[in-house]
């Protein structure tokens, strides 16, 4: 028995066949979706593992040559080193679309292209380890931005694999086995009624015959 209450019509059973295709349809693009998704989320959990224990050694490392150069330096050489940024930065933030998710996309440059900028003092009076650590975060920048851009994309895609999930699930065990049994009730409901008026007709027709065979008999008595 169908779940929920149809009426048992031929144009019902039309618009059900009809809404069941699009849903069958609709469930095989929701799975080839997901599965989609799926891949390129794994690709993204694996690249981001392998950014994320780069971007740690290389900070680890930049800051074993703080430490060396701080304990070779003076305090006050060292602030006054750093203080004035000789370098700067601008990042700008887009969007890529992935499977209808829209994942961030980081791009930067700098304000000159000389590699030697990074350095914002003089090399005379300051260690080599300071050097070293200021070329080593700016060796990191590309990959850090990459981990940021990874690990949204990897929270944002995994949100859309959760919902398109629960919309596959939703059709492939509520709404289409809900159409195919009310489709099957229908055809049922039809059937009996096609069944009951062909007995009718036949008891009709069994009913116009005796009645002419009686009409037969009296025109035969008189």
């Amino acid at each position: 028995m169908a779940k929920t209450q149809v009426n048992p019509t031929r144009m019902e059973l039309t618009r059900l066949k009809k809404k069941l295709v699009t849903a069958l349809r609709g469930h095989k693009l929701l799975k080839d979706k997901r599965d989609e998704l799926m891949r390129q989320f794994l690709d993204l959990v694996k690249e981001n593992k392998q950014l994320r224990e780069k971007v740690e050694k290389g900070i680890t490392r930049a800051n074993q040559n703080f430490v060396l150069a701080r304990a070779d330096m003076q305090e006050e050489i060292l602030q006054s080193a750093l203080l004035a940024p000789k370098q700067e930065v601008y990042l700008e933030s887009g969007v890529r679309n992935v499977m209808s998710v829209e994942i961030p996309v980081f791009t930067y440059k700098t304000r000159t292209s000389d590699p030697n900028d990074i350095y914002s003092y003089g090399l005379a009076f300051t260690s080599s380890e300071l050097d070293a650590a200021v070329y080593s975060l700016s060796e990191l920048l590309p990959d850090m931005l990459r981990l940021a851009e990874c690990e949204k994309s990897c929270q944002l895609m995994a949100a859309e694999i959760e919902k398109t999930r629960r919309r596959v699930n939703a059709l492939e065990h509520v709404m289409i086995p809900e159409m195919q049994e009310n489709i099957r009730y229908i055809t049922m409901k039809l059937d009996e009624n096609e069944r009951s008026t062909q007995i009718r007709l036949m008891k009709v027709k069994d009913m116009m015959l005796e009645q002419a065979h009686h009409y037969r008999q009296r025109g035969l008595e008189g």
